[in-house]
């Protein structure tokens, strides 16, 4: 599962038992997966602040999760053409999320734990604002340029009546630069073919004889040229109408018909270029954080790959992805790598705001092993940790689950702090 519950209770004899109880029950039921998540001691300062700075941190943890679905969108989007691939993309400092989440350390280059939390907090919540306006900014340039190429394409898909002719009609289908002459197009339904060809040269005069030639058709009907002189446009229009023929008002124009074929192919070729081009745009330009080191410790893990590039290096690990999927790739990283810092921050308020002073808790990340269990789970733990809460725990017991030696609390029930890290949304 990509679901993670992170939970704190005191640090002390009793709770650390409980931890091990808890650890027992869940790997015997094969509930979850249980590993220590380190958070490092900040400064704790008032209550007052502390107060504070949990409802700030609500507020920043809910906007940190809205910013990385909406970076995954976008790389979905991006990578419409290889929707297949778009797990690959959204990592953190190079490794998977669940493998960052679960081999968690807090980065004190970045986020200097000796600071006051006010400013760690600020920090982060600066940090994300910068990546939310650059992704809007980025973000609306290349709609942008999708909303111009799905006009331009919407055109080419349009019946005969409507849609552009820039890329059908040759300049050899008219009689160019003559005084005299012009060549129409008309519009002629399927069943009227044959009326077509025998009428078009009587419509009216001066129509120059098997001068007819059909360029194109669709489901519903054929496009036709005609030449005939200029005198009799009108009376041929008028004629053509009456037989139910349309004269499709177009004068070819070698520039614009030039332009219009440009353009097309000047905006595929820059939707196509935000997913993929070379490297070398980017070496020549900036991403939104200075180059920083990231180091990535294994943790025990000697599957997971260490890393030591700057952020510009990882971004040209695949050479030939284009500016804005390089983009979305490493601030998907940067934004996701503060959502968990966030989420450890949260644990340390709320755990000093329900433990108190001296702070001294545990911090455990559980991982749900399927989506049936966790009901289970839950359970498992309210039992474990009821006396955090006697009272709370006292009116909610429920003896209807059996595990043996437990007795259950309600599944709305958490008398430990408790935190919800769900990174199936991001599939």
């Amino acid at each position: 599962m990509s679901e993670f519950w992170l939970i704190s209770a005191p640090g002390d004899k009793e709770n650390l038992k409980a931890m091990e109880k808890m650890n027992t029950v869940t790997s015997k039921s094969n509930l979850s997966n249980n590993t220590k998540f380190a958070i490092p001691d900040f400064k704790v300062g008032t209550l007052d602040s502390l107060v504070g700075l949990s409802d700030e941190l609500g507020k920043l943890d809910t906007f940190a999760e809205s910013l990385i679905k909406r970076m995954a969108q976008s790389v979905v989007e991006v990578m419409e053409d290889a929707k297949g691939k778009v797990q690959e993309n959204l990592l953190a400092n190079g490794v998977d999320l669940t493998s960052f989440v679960t081999h968690f350390e807090w980065d004190m280059a970045k986020y200097p734990a000796k600071q006051p939390l006010v400013s760690v907090v600020d920090t982060l919540a600066k940090q994300l604002a910068q990546i939310e306006t650059d992704l809007k900014s980025r973000t609306a340039t290349y709609n942008a340029l999708k909303t111009n190429l799905e006009n331009l394409e919407k055109k080419s898909r349009e019946t005969l009546f409507t849609r552009t002719l820039s890329d059908i009609v040759n300049k050899e289908d008219f009689v160019l630069g003559s005084e005299y002459l012009i060549t129409l197009l008309v519009i002629v339904p399927k069943p009227s073919y044959i009326q077509w060809q025998k009428t078009y040269e009587s419509l009216s005069d001066m129509v120059v004889p098997r001068s007819t030639k059909l360029i194109t058709e669709d489901k519903e009907g054929g496009l036709f040229t005609v030449t005939l002189f200029r005198k009799v446009i009108d009376d041929f229009k008028t004629k053509a109408k009456e037989n139910k023929f349309t004269v499709r008002e177009f004068y070819y124009d070698e520039k614009e018909i030039k332009r219009e074929r440009e353009e097309m192919t000047r905006l595929l070729s820059d939707k196509k270029q935000q997913y993929q081009t070379s490297c070398v745009a980017l070496k020549k330009g900036s991403s939104t954080f200075p180059d920083h080191k990231v180091k990535v410790t294994p943790l025990g893990n000697p599957d997971r790959p260490a890393a030591g590039h700057t952020d510009r290096e990882r971004e040209c690990e695949g050479e030939g992805e284009g500016p804005l999927l390089r983009w979305l790739k490493v601030n998907f990283s940067e934004a996701f790598i503060a959502w968990i810092h966030i989420k450890a921050l949260r644990v340390f308020v709320e755990s000093v705001l329900r433990y108190g002073l001296p702070v001294n808790f545990q911090a455990v990340l559980l991982q749900p092993h399927k989506k049936s269990s966790t009901k289970r789970l839950r359970e498992v733990l309210n039992s474990v940790f009821k006396h955090l809460d006697e009272v709370a725990a006292a009116s909610l017991l429920d003896a209807s689950v059996e595990i043996p030696g437990l007795q259950l609390s309600n599944q709305d029930y958490f008398p430990y702090v408790y935190f919800h890290i769900d990174l199936s949304l991001l599939d």
